[in-house]
């Protein structure tokens, strides 16, 4: 099946700490994410801007009990981990979902 919806979610560090949020993505975010039935994938990328790092996670889901199961009731809202108030100098506290009419 494919995904039917698209999750993107922003969040920033300083760019002395990319990397170890980078590291603790992996082990926190990433697992989160493909744990969840329904989860098609996440794309997990990084730029940096000035003397931070932007992450943007965009993920892909089959249906909102997808999107739900692994965001809660109101799946407008962001996902955070115990550590991200460690790593994270500003971040988006909802998140932006968009329908997929088409993909190649």
């Amino acid at each position: 099946m494919a995904a039917t919806l698209m999750r993107i979610w922003r969040g920033w560090t300083r760019r002395s700490d990319a990397d170890a949020y980078e590291t603790y993505l992996l082990r926190t975010g990433l697992v989160g994410y493909t744990g969840v039935e329904g989860n098609r994938g996440v794309h997990m990328t990084r730029r940096d801007v000035g003397d931070n790092t932007e992450f943007c996670l965009v993920s892909l889901w089959d249906s909102w009990g997808a999107v739900r199961s692994f965001a809660g009731e109101d799946p407008a809202l962001a996902v955070f981990y115990p550590e991200d108030d460690r790593f994270l100098v500003d971040r988006e506290l909802v998140v932006s979902h968009y329908t997929i009419f088409d993909s190649t």
